[in-house]
């Protein structure tokens, strides 16, 4: 799919409610997968559907230079007008239509010179081509996303808006369609943005990310750059991870090990599923999985060691530290307990090892 990515998205937003009110100032890539993140009622999706014109904020919305929104100049579109595509959290398909004649929808809907989707590649890239003649009753949850999807594709948007799309599935239907986001993500020349209140797909597809609170912006960037920040809500609770970035170095097939290449070395990681060498690859590594130690140690079974230095340690859970590490360039982090801490006389701008877990590691 081709399109202009010039210029991105560009929001200032404020909207007052009795008891709420958003005040967002935005400027994102205009492409890859940026995450709106945030916890229930911080107005992740108040933001999005600003962005879409179906609530009436105050403002500005330019997406790659065009304006759908600039309340200086009176300028406002409706809704219908903003060439974008909607990814509800229910897929919401026509129960009459079949998968094909539900896609087709907002495509037969558009004069052909502003088709620059086709069909075929919306069907292609959510994987559906077996799907076509069924109808949504007799899809899984799973499907009927994926078809839902390929239908707000269809409509050739300049702009892909998802308000939790996976959050009506249990874990099985949403293993099944996170791969296609992943794809949606590499190969797809539109910004999408995507609402969640789960750090696992914010690990998994963001390229980039807005921390929301409140109705405010709490931080926006790289993930791998807030998910390790200690000053940030990412890194709080039991989910708290870092993000590595690198390339596939090789497959053990009799061991069902991944090597991955990073800035800061190599981490092997045990997988039942074989990537192609060189392919880019983003590693989750878990706080809790991270334990560190002065000494490189002998006859570990743990795969992963790492040196590393201490950026930061703070206070977390009673009894327990989080440490935030520079391995190479990439930042990690440590939950330890606070008597580990206190016995390894740990201090920041120190320089140790971090050992990792082989099986802990998800990508």
């Amino acid at each position: 799919m081709s399109g202009s990515t010039s210029g991105g998205i560009h929001a200032r937003l404020q909207l007052e409610r009795a008891d709420f009110s958003l005040d967002v100032h935005l400027q994102l890539p205009g492409q890859g997968i940026t995450a709106l993140f945030g916890p229930s009622g911080c107005g992740k999706t108040t933001c999005l559907r600003a962005i879409a014109g179906l609530e009436r904020a105050r403002g500005e919305v330019r997406v790659n230079g065009e304006a759908w929104q600039h309340d200086a100049s009176r300028t406002w579109l409706p809704t219908h007008r903003r060439a974008l595509g909607y990814v509800f959290q229910e897929a919401s398909l026509f129960a009459h239509l079949d998968a094909r004649r539900n896609i087709e929808y907002g495509w037969k809907r558009l004069p052909p010179g502003r088709r620059r989707v086709s069909l075929e590649q919306a069907v292609e890239l959510l994987g559906l081509s077996a799907l076509l003649g069924r109808m949504p009753q007799t899809l899984s949850g799973g499907e009927r996303q994926r078809v839902a999807i390929a239908r707000a594709l269809a409509a050739s948007p300049r702009v892909l808006l998802m308000d939790e799309p996976l959050a009506a599935l249990d874990a099985a239907r949403k293993a099944e369609v996170l791969p296609y986001l992943e794809r949606l993500q590499r190969e797809l020349s539109i910004p999408i943005l995507y609402v969640t209140h789960s750090a696992d797909e914010v690990a998994r597809l963001a390229s980039h990310l807005v921390l929301l609170q409140a109705g405010r912006v709490l931080a926006q960037g790289a993930p791998a750059e807030l998910m390790a920040r200690l000053d940030l809500p990412l890194a709080a609770g039991d989910g708290a991870s870092a993000l590595v970035q690198g390339r596939v170095l090789a497959w053990d097939a009799q061991d069902q090990l991944l090597t991955v290449g990073f800035a800061g070395g190599q981490l092997h990681l045990a997988t039942g599923h074989a990537r192609p060498v060189g392919q880019a690859a983003r590693l989750r590594v878990p706080a809790r999985d991270v334990s560190l130690t002065r000494h490189r140690p002998q006859g570990s079974s743990v795969l992963n060691v790492l040196p590393a230095r201490i950026m930061q340690i703070a206070p977390e859970a009673p009894g327990q530290v989080l440490v935030a590490l520079d391995a190479g360039g990439t930042r990690l982090l440590a939950r330890i307990s606070q008597r580990s801490r206190r016995e390894l006389a740990l201090q920041e701008g120190e320089e140790l090892f971090a050992q990792v877990k082989g099986a802990a590691l998800t990508d």
